[in-house]
Protein backbone atom coordinates (compact mmCIF):
# COMPACT_ATOMS: atom_id res chain seq x y z
CA UNK A 1 0.00 0.00 0.00
CA UNK A 2 2.76 2.21 0.85
CA UNK A 3 4.35 1.58 -3.06
CA UNK A 4 0.94 2.78 -4.21
CA UNK A 5 0.33 5.89 -2.08
CA UNK A 6 4.33 6.92 -2.91
CA UNK A 7 3.55 7.64 -6.08
CA UNK A 8 1.59 10.37 -5.64
CA UNK A 9 2.48 11.52 -1.90
CA UNK A 10 5.04 12.13 0.25
CA UNK A 11 6.67 9.50 1.89
CA UNK A 12 4.97 10.79 5.35
CA UNK A 13 1.96 11.58 3.78
CA UNK A 14 1.96 7.79 2.58
CA UNK A 15 2.34 6.28 6.03
CA UNK A 16 -0.48 8.66 7.78
CA UNK A 17 -2.94 6.95 5.36
CA UNK A 18 -1.21 3.93 5.44
CA UNK A 19 -1.30 3.77 9.18
CA UNK A 20 -5.23 4.77 8.96
CA UNK A 21 -6.27 2.54 6.81
CA UNK A 22 -3.90 -0.47 8.00
CA UNK A 23 -6.55 0.46 11.37
CA UNK A 24 -9.70 0.76 9.94
CA UNK A 25 -9.79 4.54 10.00
CA UNK A 26 -10.93 5.55 6.63
CA UNK A 27 -13.22 7.53 8.70
CA UNK A 28 -11.45 9.39 11.53
CA UNK A 29 -11.08 12.76 13.11
CA UNK A 30 -7.72 15.13 13.69
CA UNK A 31 -7.28 13.35 17.67
CA UNK A 32 -6.57 9.99 15.10
CA UNK A 33 -3.02 12.20 13.80
CA UNK A 34 -1.62 12.90 17.12
CA UNK A 35 0.92 9.92 16.87
CA UNK A 36 2.02 11.69 13.44
CA UNK A 37 1.92 15.25 13.88
CA UNK A 38 1.26 18.41 16.78
CA UNK A 39 -0.03 20.43 13.94
CA UNK A 40 -2.48 18.22 11.49
CA UNK A 41 -3.62 21.28 9.94
CA UNK A 42 -1.24 21.60 6.77
CA UNK A 43 -1.09 17.80 6.85
CA UNK A 44 -5.13 17.78 6.24
CA UNK A 45 -5.18 20.85 3.75
CA UNK A 46 -2.28 19.27 1.53
CA UNK A 47 -4.11 15.87 1.20
CA UNK A 48 -7.61 17.51 0.88
CA UNK A 49 -5.84 19.32 -1.89
CA UNK A 50 -4.89 16.32 -3.58
CA UNK A 51 -7.70 14.91 -2.95
CA UNK A 52 -6.98 11.91 -1.18
CA UNK A 53 -9.19 13.46 1.31
CA UNK A 54 -12.79 14.66 2.08
CA UNK A 55 -14.02 16.79 4.48
CA UNK A 56 -17.80 16.12 5.70
CA UNK A 57 -17.89 18.11 8.68
CA UNK A 58 -14.97 19.85 10.95
CA UNK A 59 -12.17 17.76 12.42
CA UNK A 60 -13.92 14.72 10.67
CA UNK A 61 -12.38 13.29 6.98
CA UNK A 62 -12.69 10.45 4.82
CA UNK A 63 -10.10 8.79 3.04
CA UNK A 64 -10.41 7.99 -0.52
CA UNK A 65 -9.48 4.65 -1.28
CA UNK A 66 -7.34 3.65 -4.65
CA UNK A 67 -9.87 2.99 -6.90
CA UNK A 68 -11.44 6.12 -7.08
CA UNK A 69 -8.45 6.97 -9.55
CA UNK A 70 -7.12 9.97 -10.49
CA UNK A 71 -9.90 11.94 -9.18
CA UNK A 72 -9.75 11.11 -5.47
CA UNK A 73 -12.43 12.49 -3.61
CA UNK A 74 -14.43 14.12 -6.66
CA UNK A 75 -15.23 9.93 -8.36
CA UNK A 76 -16.07 8.35 -4.95
CA UNK A 77 -19.11 7.08 -3.50
CA UNK A 78 -19.30 6.20 0.12
CA UNK A 79 -22.96 4.99 1.07
CA UNK A 80 -24.77 7.75 3.07
CA UNK A 81 -25.96 6.03 6.19
CA UNK A 82 -22.01 5.80 6.87
CA UNK A 83 -21.39 9.68 6.23
CA UNK A 84 -24.67 10.47 8.37
CA UNK A 85 -23.61 8.43 11.27
CA UNK A 86 -20.23 10.82 12.25
CA UNK A 87 -22.56 14.11 11.53
CA UNK A 88 -24.06 14.52 14.70
CA UNK A 89 -24.81 12.53 18.06
CA UNK A 90 -26.96 10.93 18.86
CA UNK A 91 -28.85 10.14 16.14
CA UNK A 92 -30.34 7.53 14.24
CA UNK A 93 -31.70 7.01 10.75
CA UNK A 94 -35.15 7.60 10.45
CA UNK A 95 -38.81 8.35 8.19
CA UNK A 96 -38.53 7.79 4.89
CA UNK A 97 -34.85 6.80 5.11
CA UNK A 98 -35.56 3.80 7.07
CA UNK A 99 -38.61 3.03 5.69
CA UNK A 100 -36.56 2.23 2.34
CA UNK A 101 -34.27 0.55 4.00
CA UNK A 102 -36.12 -1.52 5.68
CA UNK A 103 -38.78 -2.66 2.76
CA UNK A 104 -41.51 -0.96 3.72
CA UNK A 105 -41.60 1.54 0.47
CA UNK A 106 -40.28 1.35 -3.10
CA UNK A 107 -39.65 4.93 -2.91
CA UNK A 108 -36.32 6.23 -2.70
CA UNK A 109 -35.91 9.59 -1.10
CA UNK A 110 -33.30 11.92 -2.65
CA UNK A 111 -32.77 13.01 0.64
CA UNK A 112 -31.27 11.29 3.58
CA UNK A 113 -33.36 11.84 7.17
CA UNK A 114 -31.34 12.01 10.07
CA UNK A 115 -33.36 12.02 13.79
CA UNK A 116 -31.25 13.78 16.61
CA UNK A 117 -31.87 16.18 19.46
CA UNK A 118 -29.06 18.77 18.29
CA UNK A 119 -30.67 21.24 15.57
CA UNK A 120 -28.67 21.28 12.62
CA UNK A 121 -28.61 22.95 9.28
CA UNK A 122 -29.50 20.49 6.40
CA UNK A 123 -25.95 20.11 4.27
CA UNK A 124 -24.92 18.09 0.85
CA UNK A 125 -22.05 15.57 0.70
CA UNK A 126 -21.12 13.85 -2.28
CA UNK A 127 -24.37 15.19 -4.10
CA UNK A 128 -26.29 13.17 -1.05
CA UNK A 129 -28.62 16.05 0.80
CA UNK A 130 -29.10 15.23 4.89
CA UNK A 131 -31.98 16.75 6.65
CA UNK A 132 -31.80 16.69 10.36
CA UNK A 133 -34.79 16.29 12.45
CA UNK A 134 -34.54 17.54 15.66
CA UNK A 135 -36.82 15.45 18.31
CA UNK A 136 -37.22 15.60 22.20
CA UNK A 137 -34.80 13.31 24.21
CA UNK A 138 -38.04 11.35 24.46
CA UNK A 139 -38.48 10.31 21.15
CA UNK A 140 -34.53 8.51 20.82
CA UNK A 141 -35.97 5.10 21.45
CA UNK A 142 -36.42 1.56 19.70
CA UNK A 143 -33.47 2.48 17.54
CA UNK A 144 -31.31 -0.25 16.33
CA UNK A 145 -28.03 -1.15 14.97
CA UNK A 146 -27.01 -2.71 11.52
CA UNK A 147 -23.41 -2.85 9.81
CA UNK A 148 -23.00 -1.28 6.34
CA UNK A 149 -19.76 -0.94 4.78
CA UNK A 150 -17.77 -2.48 8.16
CA UNK A 151 -19.38 0.37 10.15
CA UNK A 152 -22.29 0.11 12.67
CA UNK A 153 -25.39 2.69 11.78
CA UNK A 154 -28.08 3.12 14.19
CA UNK A 155 -31.36 3.19 12.56
CA UNK A 156 -35.14 2.77 13.70
CA UNK A 157 -36.59 -0.17 13.71
CA UNK A 158 -39.55 -0.80 11.43
CA UNK A 159 -42.67 -0.58 14.02
CA UNK A 160 -40.51 3.00 15.59
CA UNK A 161 -40.06 3.58 11.44
CA UNK A 162 -43.90 3.72 10.74
CA UNK A 163 -44.65 5.37 14.10
CA UNK A 164 -42.26 8.34 13.48
CA UNK A 165 -43.64 8.63 9.82
CA UNK A 166 -47.28 8.65 11.29
CA UNK A 167 -45.76 11.47 13.92
CA UNK A 168 -44.11 13.33 10.93
CA UNK A 169 -45.47 11.90 7.60
CA UNK A 170 -44.10 14.85 5.77
CA UNK A 171 -40.85 13.35 6.11
CA UNK A 172 -41.45 10.09 4.20
CA UNK A 173 -43.81 11.19 1.21
CA UNK A 174 -47.03 11.49 2.93
CA UNK A 175 -49.52 9.39 4.98
CA UNK A 176 -50.44 7.41 2.01
CA UNK A 177 -46.72 6.34 2.36
CA UNK A 178 -47.19 5.02 5.97
CA UNK A 179 -50.87 3.76 4.57
CA UNK A 180 -49.04 1.23 1.57
CA UNK A 181 -46.24 0.15 4.30
CA UNK A 182 -48.71 -0.84 7.18
CA UNK A 183 -50.69 -2.71 4.42
CA UNK A 184 -48.07 -4.50 2.91
CA UNK A 185 -45.65 -4.93 5.41
CA UNK A 186 -49.15 -5.86 8.21
CA UNK A 187 -47.80 -9.94 8.61
CA UNK A 188 -44.21 -8.58 9.22
CA UNK A 189 -44.58 -5.80 11.83
CA UNK A 190 -45.73 -6.46 15.23
CA UNK A 191 -48.69 -5.03 16.11
CA UNK A 192 -48.18 -4.60 19.85
CA UNK A 193 -45.28 -3.20 19.68
CA UNK A 194 -47.11 -0.47 17.25
CA UNK A 195 -49.73 0.45 19.65
CA UNK A 196 -47.37 0.56 22.55
CA UNK A 197 -44.92 2.82 20.03
CA UNK A 198 -47.80 4.86 19.26
CA UNK A 199 -48.50 6.04 22.79
CA UNK A 200 -44.61 5.61 23.88
CA UNK A 201 -43.84 8.63 21.25
CA UNK A 202 -46.44 11.18 22.95
CA UNK A 203 -48.18 12.60 19.71
CA UNK A 204 -51.86 11.76 20.17
CA UNK A 205 -52.56 12.26 16.74
CA UNK A 206 -50.19 9.12 16.04
CA UNK A 207 -53.24 6.93 17.68
CA UNK A 208 -56.06 8.51 15.26
CA UNK A 209 -53.88 8.13 12.64
CA UNK A 210 -52.62 4.49 13.58
CA UNK A 211 -56.39 3.88 14.50
CA UNK A 212 -57.88 5.35 11.26
CA UNK A 213 -55.14 3.18 9.21
CA UNK A 214 -55.88 0.25 10.88
CA UNK A 215 -59.21 0.71 10.30
CA UNK A 216 -58.74 1.29 6.40
CA UNK A 217 -56.32 -1.75 5.49
CA UNK A 218 -57.78 -4.19 8.59
CA UNK A 219 -55.35 -4.56 10.86
CA UNK A 220 -58.00 -6.24 13.60
CA UNK A 221 -55.22 -7.21 16.34
CA UNK A 222 -53.89 -3.26 16.14
CA UNK A 223 -58.11 -1.99 15.40
CA UNK A 224 -58.79 -4.30 18.81
CA UNK A 225 -55.50 -3.15 21.46
CA UNK A 226 -56.67 0.72 20.57
CA UNK A 227 -60.09 0.26 21.19
CA UNK A 228 -58.86 0.77 24.97
CA UNK A 229 -56.91 3.68 24.35
CA UNK A 230 -58.65 7.09 24.94
CA UNK A 231 -58.38 9.85 22.23
CA UNK A 232 -57.54 13.41 22.72
CA UNK A 233 -60.13 16.24 21.98
CA UNK A 234 -60.13 18.12 18.96
CA UNK A 235 -59.32 17.00 15.74
CA UNK A 236 -56.23 16.69 13.41
CA UNK A 237 -55.61 16.35 9.67
CA UNK A 238 -54.57 13.15 8.95
CA UNK A 239 -51.73 14.60 6.80
CA UNK A 240 -49.96 17.35 8.20
CA UNK A 241 -48.13 18.09 4.67
CA UNK A 242 -51.58 18.57 2.38
CA UNK A 243 -52.72 21.87 3.27
CA UNK A 244 -56.57 20.87 1.97
CA UNK A 245 -59.20 20.29 4.37
CA UNK A 246 -61.94 17.14 3.81
CA UNK A 247 -64.92 15.55 5.66
CA UNK A 248 -64.40 15.22 9.49
CA UNK A 249 -64.39 11.52 10.57
CA UNK A 250 -65.77 11.32 14.58
CA UNK A 251 -64.69 8.18 15.45
CA UNK A 252 -61.02 8.92 14.83
CA UNK A 253 -61.07 12.66 15.40
CA UNK A 254 -59.70 12.86 12.19
CA UNK A 255 -59.87 15.77 9.18
CA UNK A 256 -59.53 13.34 6.11
CA UNK A 257 -57.69 16.05 4.05
CA UNK A 258 -56.23 12.63 2.15
CA UNK A 259 -57.68 9.71 0.65
CA UNK A 260 -56.67 6.45 1.24
CA UNK A 261 -57.84 3.90 -1.08
CA UNK A 262 -55.99 0.26 -1.15
CA UNK A 263 -57.83 -0.75 -3.70
CA UNK A 264 -55.37 1.73 -5.77
CA UNK A 265 -52.10 0.46 -4.90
Amino acid sequence: MLTAYSRTLSEREAKVLSSLSYAGKTIFTTKDLKEFTDNPKNLLDWLVRKKWLLKIKNGTYIITPLEAGEKGATNYTLHSFVIASVLVEPYYIAYGSALNHHGLTDQTPPTVYIATTKPRNSKTILNTKFRFVTIPPHKMFDIEETEIENRKINISSKEKTIIDCLDHPEHCGGIDEVAKALYFAKNEVDQTKLVQLAQKIGNKTVIKRLGYLSETIYLEKTLELLSCVPLSAGYSLLDCSVKTRGPIIEKWKLVLNVIIDPSKW
